[in-house]
């Protein structure tokens, strides 16, 4: 597990201050990374209490000094790709470049029916979805956009300031199909996906080929997997905060497929001491 990176998936549901102290804690635990959604409803909970995502990382930024952050994903389709570069510059500028840069195509249907916010079917979200990334990722390279597509359209768009990391922050996309992970080739610096270690294999071997098939280097991209025992795709695996020896299995299976970091959400309460023991244990490693 030496070269295998951990991160936690905390959503800002939270009282802010308690918010800062998990954050802070993790921070002093020695975990790389910590990550929350991008929803105005919680999947696993739509009633539970939930505080926008780019303001909360932007606070969270302010109170923590070494930690990375990112939103695990933002969705495509609950704003113009050009709002998301400049609140990413933003964060970037104030976290001291410490921003993951999250995005994915949108998926969660209750969201959509209750704000009337357009899904789109498949096919469309993800051509807007390729769009949005060229957009996001030359905006924040500091380029002059000009832009025709079927779904946004720039006429010599800039943002300044340039970002703190060059020659832009670090794209983490999520993608479970061949079409997004056409575009992770060509635009992710860190691919994302959940489902089970048979799963995640084939899709690495799916980016592998992509890579290959436009001359870029497959270990260019970390692979990362999200592991959330909460959620239906988790499909039966064990919680991982179980015990060292689950957590050690489960790992161990994800590792084997191709994982290189683990984003693992937050642990119950009851969990934590257990929790905390393994990831010292790992950060000592």
């Amino acid at each position: 597990m030496t070269e295998t990176r951990f991160g936690i998936f905390v959503p800002q549901g939270d009282p802010y201050p308690v918010l800062v102290r998990k954050w802070r804690h993790y921070e002093e635990l020695g975990i790389e990374t910590v990550w929350q959604p991008d929803h105005f409803l919680r999947p696993t909970d739509p009633t539970a209490p939930m505080f926008e995502c780019w303001t909360t990382l932007s606070a969270l930024a302010a109170e923590t000094s070494r930690i990375r952050m990112g939103a695990l994903v933002s969705s495509n389709l609950l704003r113009h790709p050009a709002l998301l570069a400049q609140e990413v510059l933003t964060v970037d500028h104030i976290s001291g470049g410490r921003l993951e840069v999250g995005v994915g195509c949108g998926w969660f249907e209750e969201e959509h029916e209750r704000f009337r916010i357009p899904l789109m079917e498949p096919g469309p979200r993800v051509d807007r979805f390729s769009e949005a990334m060229e957009i996001v990722d030359r905006l924040l390279r500091g380029e002059t956009v000009s832009y025709e597509g079927e779904h946004y359209r720039l006429s010599e768009a800039k943002l300044r300031p340039y970002p703190v990391q060059l020659p832009r922050p670090p794209l983490t996309l999520a993608a479970h199909r061949s079409r997004m992970l056409r575009i992770c080739a060509r635009y992710a610096d860190r691919w994302n996906s959940i489902g089970t270690p048979e799963e995640i294999a084939e899709r690495n071997r799916i980016l592998d080929a992509e890579c290959q098939r436009i001359g870029r280097d497959p270990a260019g991209i970390v692979r990362s997997v999200f592991m959330n025992a909460a959620d239906p795709a988790a499909r039966g695996l064990p919680d991982v905060w179980t015990s060292p020896g689950v957590f050690s299995d489960v790992v161990g299976r994800y590792t084997e497929a191709g994982v290189g970091e683990f984003i693992i959400n937050q642990p119950r309460p009851d969990q934590q001491a257990t929790a905390d023991g393994i990831l010292a244990e790992l950060m000592v490693r």
